[in-house]
């Protein structure tokens, strides 16, 4: 990795308001706190007793996870699955990890997970087939492009309405390319990110939406001359990204309870402070 990508995960000036999710209203009101004892280690619905089942997609991102090893304890949700998991009373070896892909994580139905991690902002759509455990990230929308791109001094959102860009499909990155920059073209869908890098470096489009951290890391790493054009202005509720449960699940409140808790002696700052960062990043008008 370049000394920039290295630099660009070394910090955190936490971002602010949103995050990578679907067109609805995003919301982080967590259940109502359990009693201490209902959340001991001996007394969890879980999936395989004794065992934390966790769900994420691969391959696992950068900065989000490292080496696309969720395993190793590296990346921002990876730390903090393993930072819950010792809030819940579990060892690092009895957190157990499965592949789900990103949009199987949030559809209606049963769960092979006890929870899921990947990026998944929390909103009211989507708590009608899944739980939400309290938000352990806010972050922002942010357009990516190669230096010397039509879109590379953009400098306001009316900048970008000409621009052919393209997003993950089913992310709020897409819904804010649609529903913020408007642009002329119909908007480029990817099922992966890595998919719309390659369009961005062949130049079929002149940009890419992402969550903030990932264009950092997109910039940093996977593009020659990657340029962050800048954040999309913030409006409305804060998007966050939370931990996906069974709909309905006897461990939703527990896992908030262990994020709060996370987020009060200051766990979650240190760990965005290690593994993201928010230098760099121009808000477009």
């Amino acid at each position: 990795m370049t000394s920039r990508a290295v630099a660009v995960l070394a910090a955190l000036v936490v971002v602010g308001l949103a995050a990578c999710a679907p067109e609805d209203d995003a919301a982080s009101t967590a259940p109502t706190s359990p009693a201490a004892d209902a959340c001991s280690k001996d007394q969890l619905a879980l999936k395989t007793g004794g065992t934390l089942s966790v769900g994420t997609d691969k391959p696992a991102y950068e900065p989000w996870f490292s080496a696309d090893d969720p395993n190793n304890g590296k990346g921002y949700e990876s730390a903090v699955t393993y930072a819950v998991a010792k809030q819940l009373g579990f060892q690092p070896a009895e957190v157990k990890w499965q592949t789900v892909p990103f949009n199987t994580a949030f559809a209606p139905g049963p769960k092979k997970f006890d929870f899921d991690v990947n990026q998944v902002s929390i909103s009211e759509e989507r708590r009608k087939a899944v739980d939400f455990s309290s938000g352990y990230y806010d972050v922002r929308q942010t357009v990516i492009t190669m230096a010397g791109s039509k879109i590379a001094n953009a400098k306001s959102v009316a900048d970008l309405v000409d621009a052919k860009l393209g997003a993950q499909v089913g992310t709020t990155s897409y819904t804010a390319l649609r529903d913020v920059i408007k642009t002329k073209q119909q908007p480029a869908v990817f099922d992966t990110n890595d998919l719309a890098v390659q369009a961005l470096k062949n130049k079929q489009i002149d940009g890419i939406v992402v969550d903030l951290p990932t264009g950092f890391y997109m910039t940093a790493a996977q593009l020659d001359n990657g340029k962050i054009v800048g954040q999309l202005p913030a409006g409305g509720q804060a998007e966050q990204f939370g931990f996906v449960l069974e709909k309905n699940s006897k461990l939703t409140a527990c896992l908030s309870q262990a994020v709060d808790a996370l987020k009060a002696d200051g766990t979650l700052t240190k760990l965005q402070a290690q593994y993201l960062t928010a230098e760099g990043a121009p808000e477009l008008s």
